[in-house]
C-alpha cells in the first residue's frame, strides 16, 4: 500500500507484516525528505516508525483514543491520520504544527508541547468513559525521559490505585531525552532492557499448570497466587515496581519488531485494568547519522540528506545567545568553585553541556523536572552556593510554585536565567516565551532583567552570579545576537534597576525592553526621516524599574512609547504605565508588545509582521498616533 493513499489509520487493519512493513519505509522516507527540506525534530519520529504502524493496527481508531506525550515523537501519527499531503508545510505558517493539536486533527486528542502530561490526560479520558458508560480504548504514549517529570509519576500512582479502569501505557523506552536520559529511573529502565524478555511467564505458565494432573482448564486461588509469585520472580526488576505499583508489566519488547509489537498489543488490550507495555526503541532509527549521534539529530535546521550536515548560512551570523550566556558562565565558573549550574534535561539546549565538558563537578542534569531543579536550586543557595538555573522561559512556567514560595518568599539568591523568552517561532503556541515578563514581575523579592545585546547580556551574566540580595531572573531569546563585539573577560556588573539613555531627542520617549531595544533604534531612525525626534531608553530592569530616568524624561516630552517582545497584560508596558499612574505623570502611553492571544507556529518574523511589530509598522502607528498622521486613503 502505498502511504500517500492512507487518509484514515484503520486502513492499516487487515495488511500483512511485509506490506506493514513497507508502509513504515515510505514513512521514515517522508519524514527524512520533509525535515532535510525544512527542519524539524528528527530523531524522535523515526524511533517510533514501528511502534505507531503496529499499535493503529490494533486500535479502531473511530472511536480509541491515542494521547502521545510532546508532540515531536508523533510526526508518523500525522502521516498516518490524513495529514501526508501537507506534511511538507511542516512547521511553517499555516502549515501542519510540529506538535499535536485538537483543533488540526480529529485523531489528535490531546495536545501537548510539555512532557509527562499523556498518562494524567489518558486516565482523564478513561474516568470520563466510564463514567459515561462507554466502551473505547485509551492508550497514553510516553518517553523514558517523560518518565523524569513527576506529574507522570503523579499519573502512575493515581492510575495503579483503580484496578478496574482499562488504561493502556506504553512506554516509548529509547535511553534518551533530548541528551541521555539521566536518575535512578534511566538505571533501572537501563537494566531491563539488558534483560531477557519474561512475558512468556505470562502468557504461558498458566497453560503449563492446565496439563498438570489434578489442574485442568482452571486454577485454584492458591495455584494463581503461586503463578503470580513466579513471575513476580523472574520478572526484571522495574517491571514488578510497576506491577507493585498496580499495573500489568509487558516487556521489554522490541520497537522494531512490527510481529512482536502486534502480539504484545493485542495481549494488552485483552488485559483489565491498567496495562503497561515497555517497548525498547533506538532514536533516529533507519537513518545512520542519527542513531550514531542522537543528540544533534534530535532536531535540525535544514540538512544535506546524504552527508547530514547542515545547509550553511548565506552569511556569517553571529554567536547565538545560549552560547554567549554558556560561555560567559563557564569562563566565571572556572575561577568559581561555588557557582553550579543546573538544567532539566535541556543542556545542548541552553548551552550548559559547555560548562559540563569542562567543569563536570559544577554542572547537574535533573532530567525533565523544573519543579525539582528551582527548589534543588533553593537548597543550594541556603549553603552558600550560587546556584544558575537555566530553563526555557516556557518550561518555568511549570515551576511557578517553587519560585514563589522556595525561593522568592525565604528570599534567597538563586540566578533564574530564562532562555527562548520572546517568539521563538516553529514551535507554536506551547512554547512561545511570552509571560515570563508578566508572571515573574508580580511577585515579591525577585528582580527581573533582559540584556538589549550579546555583549549585554555577558554583564549580565555577572550581574547575576554578583547579586546576593536575594533572587535574580535573567530572560534572553533564542537565535543569534545583534552582532555587536564581545569580551571575553573582565565584564562589569550592571548597576541593578539603572537603565540607560542610547538617544536623545524631543519628540516621544520610547522605553524598550531586551530584544526590543534594537528594534527601537530602527524606529527612532525611521521617526526622523519624519522630522520627529525621539529619546530611546534600554530600561535593562522591568523590576526595579529606573523610575528615576523614565519619569522626568515622560514628564518632560510628553508622549511615551513602551516596546517588548511579551504579553501586554501584566508586561513591561504595564510596568511603565502604573509606574507614571502612580507618580501622577499625566501623559499618553502607547505599549507596543503581543496582544492576548495565541501565536501559532511562524517564522519570528513572520509573527512580528501579523503583530504589528515590526520596525515600520511600529513607526508608523507612533505617527498615526501621536502626530495626527492620516491614513492612507484606499483607491477603489
Amino acid at each position: 500500500m502505498n502511504l500517500s493513499d492512507i487518509t484514515h489509520p484503520n486502513q492499516l487493519h487487515g495488511l500483512s507484516i511485509r506490506q506493514l512493513e513497507d508502509v513504515t519505509r515510505q514513512i521514515r522516507e517522508k519524514h527524512l525528505q520533509t525535515i532535510a527540506a525544512s527542519g524539524g525534530h528528527l530523531g524522535p519520529g523515526l524511533g517510533v516508525v514501528e511502534l505507531t504502524v503496529a499499535l493503529y493496527q490494533t486500535l479502531d481508531l473511530d472511536r480509541d483514543k491515542v494521547i502521545w506525550d510532546v508532540g515531536h515523537q508523533a510526526y508518523p501519527h500525522k502521516m498516518l491520520t490524513g495529514r501526508y499531503h501537507d506534511f511538507h508545510t511542516l512547521r511553517q505558517k499555516d502549515g501542519i504544527a510540529g506538535y499535536l493539536k485538537r483543533c488540526e486533527s480529529k485523531f489528535d486528542h490531546f495536545g501537548a508541547g510539555h512532557a509527562s502530561t499523556s498518562i494524567s490526560a489518558g486516565l482523564g479520558m478513561a474516568l470520563a468513559r466510564d463514567a459515561k458508560g462507554e466502551d473505547y480504548k485509551v492508550v497514553s504514549i510516553i518517553g523514558d525521559g517523560a518518565l523524569t517529570g513527576g506529574m507522570a509519576l503523579e499519573a502512575i500512582n493515581h492510575a495503579g490505585h483503580l484496578p478496574h479502569t482499562n488504561l493502556m501505557v506504553v512506554l516509548n523506552d529509547n535511553e534518551m531525552s533530548i541528551s541521555p536520559n539521566v536518575g535512578a529511573i534511566s538505571r533501572y529502565l537501563n537494566k531491563v532492557r539488558l534483560s531477557d524478555p519474561v512475558q512468556f511467564l505470562s502468557d504461558n505458565l498458566e497453560e503449563q499448570f492446565k496439563h498438570l494432573p489434578f489442574f485442568g482448564e482452571s486454577l485454584t486461588p492458591d495455584m494463581e497466587r503461586v503463578k503470580e509469585g513466579m513471575k513476580r520472580l523472574a520478572m526484571p526488576k522495574v517491571g514488578a515496581v510497576i506491577e507493585e505499583l498496580g499495573f500489568k508489566y509487558f516487556g521489554p519488547i522490541d520497537g522494531h519488531n512490527l510481529e512482536e509489537l502486534i502480539s504484545t498489543f493485542k495481549q494488552a488490550h485483552k488485559t483489565p485494568g491498567p496495562v503497561f507495555v515497555h517497548v525498547a526503541t533506538v532514536k533516529g532509527k533507519g537513518y545512520e547519522l542519527a542513531e550514531k549521534d542522537q543528540v544533534g539529530y534530535h532536531a535540525q535546521s535544514p540538512f544535506n540528506l546524504a552527508t547530514g550536515k547542515a545547509i550553511p548560512s548565506n552569511k556569517p551570523k553571529p554567536p547565538s545567545y545560549s552560547k554567549v550566556f554558556a560561555h560567559t558562565l563557564t569562563t566565571l565558573a572556572q575561577n568559581n568553585p561555588k557557582i553550579i549550574g543546573i538544567t532539566a534535561a535541556m543542556a545542548t539546549g541552553t548551552g550548559l553541556d559547555k560548562l559540563q565538558a569542562k567543569l563536570p563537578k559544577q554542572y547537574i542534569d535533573v532530567g525533565i523536572a523544573e519543579q525539582h531543579a528551582v527548589t534543588l536550586a533553593a537548597g543550594l543557595a541556603c549553603e552558600g552556593i550560587r546556584p544558575v538555573t537555566a530553563i526555557y522561559s516556557t518550561f518555568l512556567q511549570r515551576a511557578y510554585d517553587q519560585v514563589l514560595h522556595d525561593v522568592c518568599i525565604q528570599n534567597l539568591p538563586v540566578f533564574l536565567c530564562l532562555d527562548r523568552a520572546g517568539i521563538v517561532g516553529a514551535d507554536g503556541p506551547t512554547h512561545q516565551g511570552l509571560y515570563d515578563i508578566a508572571y515573574l514581575r508580580c511577585i515579591p523579592n525577585l528582580t527581573i532583567m533582559a540584556p538589549k545585546d550579546e555583549a549585554e547580556l555577558q554583564r549580565m551574566v555577572v550581574t547575576g552570579i554578583n547579586y546576593t540580595d536575594g533572587p535574580i531572573a535573567m530572560r534572553y531569546p533564542r537565535g543569534n545576537g545583534v552582532g555587536v563585539p564581545l569580551m571575553e573577560e573582565g565584564w562589569e556588573p550592571i548597576p541593578v534597576g539603572k537603565g540607560e539613555i542610547l538617544r536623545s531627542g524631543d519628540d516621544v520617549l520610547l522605553v524598550a525592553y531586551g530584544t526590543m531595544v534594537h528594534q527601537s533604534l530602527q524606529v527612532a531612525e525611521l521617526l526622523k526621516e519624519h522630522g520627529i525626534e525621539a529619546t530611546v531608553i534600554n530600561a535593562r530592569f522591568v523590576k526595579p524599574l529606573d523610575t528615576e530616568l523614565i519619569l522626568p524624561l515622560a514628564q518632560r516630552i510628553g508622549k511615551v512609547v513602551t516596546l517588548e517582545e511579551g504579553c501586554l497584560m501584566g508586561g513591561f508596558g504595564s510596568a511603565v504605565a502604573e509606574a507614571l499612574m502612580d507618580n501622577d505623570v499625566v501623559v499618553p502611553i502607547k505599549r507596543f508588545g503581543v496582544p492576548d492571544k495565541l501565536v501559532d507556529h511562524a517564522k519570528p518574523d513572520q509573527s512580528k509582521a501579523d503583530l504589528g511589530l515590526t520596525s515600520p509598522q511600529i513607526a508608523e502607528q507612533i505617527r498615526q498616533l501621536f502626530f495626527k498622521v492620516a491614513q492612507p486613503s484606499v483607491v477603489a
